[in-house]
């Protein structure tokens, strides 16, 4: 059963959630955002406001997947994780 967008906001949030309050994850976590940013991005149903975010997402979750040190990735973008999630919950 495919996710609808508000599950996917839901996911999302939940990656970024328990990346900032572990300050850790994994690759395919990474990989995970980024599949939910391009599903989100491409979807009329989002609000506007809410897609500058997602791009940041989005490439918060590229440089994740290519970091040699993803734990450190994550600690230095641990406020940005935070906010992220806020602005998210604020616009959904």
């Amino acid at each position: 059963m495919p996710l609808n967008a508000q599950n996917q906001m839901q996911l999302l949030s939940d990656i970024l959630s328990n990346h900032q309050t572990d300050c850790c994850g994994s690759v395919s976590e990474c990989e995970q955002l980024e599949r939910l940013v391009k599903s989100l991005m491409v979807n009329a149903d989002i609000h506007e406001n809410v897609k500058p975010v997602l791009e940041e997402i989005y490439r918060y979750s590229q440089s994740g997947i290519s970091s040699s040190d993803l734990s450190d990735h994550i600690t230095t973008n641990k406020d940005n994780l935070s906010q992220w999630v806020s602005d998210m919950n604020h616009y959904s």
